[in-house]
């Protein structure tokens, strides 16, 4: 597939986004364009074809949300804080640091202050739609799986009165939807996910984080979705980190880690539309890409882990529910000790 980009006068024009993501999602071909009433038929078709796929993640995700990872999530992702809520009298074994001393002088007896969580929190999605996203070798392109991954953290999100925002960039930023709450604005989010047409094929991590310290004031948690195939982001990612609660969600496909054996092949970067003929009969060739992407790997978890943040590693071929349930549970051990 030909990364997307503007075409010079009298080329012809790749397939556009939404064709691309159609044959991801194993919709079907849509049939070829003709004059304005078939284009008139085509957008018709395309927003079918995607308040389908909404419709089908939104039953999907939120019964996940529901029944699978409710508990969790709330456990988990826990608030801001503390908030004053009232003074009751005193009773014996009340801490005695929350005595309200002035209350108890003007009444001639102990009162204490008592407080509640505060429950409210902010989610943000900050969601890689480059063209490397469109790659995917099992059931689903990484798009796909990423869209139903956001989708399951914002219903959790929202099934306890948290707000969902969303950063959409590729090598910039191409969309931003102000955290808000309810089921129709998570749905809006998904949709801005599934049907967003980007302006730019490449990727740039440092932006995405740096716009999210920069909109998101206030300590949020942030899922960032990306299968991380970029450079230079490091310092963001430190900065981002410090504010907020960085949960990096990689996205892999199998044919990441190994180059199959299919002899003479031409590979193409998603992102630039390079070309290369690649020998894959060769077996030093075959181990020399696997060792590269050993390494990337292990660069890039060394990163995670020096900056202490959690992580999940999501491949295309296998379900998402089980990986983030063992990171909530994970960080449900780490908060009880």
């Amino acid at each position: 597939m030909k990364a997307r980009g503007r075409t010079k006068k009298g080329a012809t024009k790749g397939p556009s986004f939404g064709e691309r993501l159609r044959a991801f999602f194993g919709l079907g071909d849509e049939p070829p364009p003709t004059e304005a009433a078939s284009k008139k038929d085509g957008a018709k078709a395309g927003a079918a074809d995607l308040l389908k796929r909404l419709r089908v993640i939104e039953i999907k995700t939120s019964h996940l949300a529901n029944e699978q990872l409710s508990g969790s999530y709330s456990s988990v992702f826990r608030g801001q804080g503390l908030s004053f809520r009232e003074v009751r009298a005193y009773n014996p074994g009340d801490d005695v640091r929350w005595i309200d001393w002035n209350v108890s002088a003007r009444m001639n007896e102990a009162f204490v202050k008592v407080f509640v969580e505060e429950r409210e929190m902010t989610v943000m999605l900050v969601v890689d739609a480059s063209e490397s996203e469109l790659f995917g070798t099992r059931r689903a392109s990484k798009a796909a799986v990423a869209a139903e991954i956001c989708a399951l953290c914002a219903f959790s999100a929202i099934r306890n009165n948290d707000r969902v925002g969303l950063v959409l960039a590729t090598d910039r930023v191409e969309k931003i939807v102000p955290p808000k709450k309810g089921d129709k604005h998570v749905m809006r989010v998904v949709r801005e996910i599934l049907g967003h047409e980007p302006e730019s094929a490449g990727t740039n991590l440092r932006v995405a984080l740096e716009t999210l310290s920069k909109v998101q004031k206030r300590r949020s948690v942030a899922f960032v979705v990306s299968d991380f195939f970029d450079h230079g982001y490091e310092r963001a990612l430190a900065l981002a980190a410090s504010k907020h609660d960085v949960i990096p969600v990689v996205i892999e496909d199998p044919r990441d880690a190994e180059l199959p054996d299919v002899g003479l092949a031409t590979f193409e970067d998603l992102e630039t539309g390079e070309q290369v003929l690649v020998d894959t009969s060769d077996r030093k060739v075959r181990e020399r890409y696997a060792a590269e992407m050993r390494k990337m790997r292990r660069d890039r978890d060394k990163l995670f882990k020096k900056l202490a943040v959690d992580t999940v590693t999501i491949r295309t071929d296998q379900s998402y529910v089980e990986p983030l349930r063992q990171l909530f549970a994970k960080r449900a051990r780490r908060a009880r000790r």
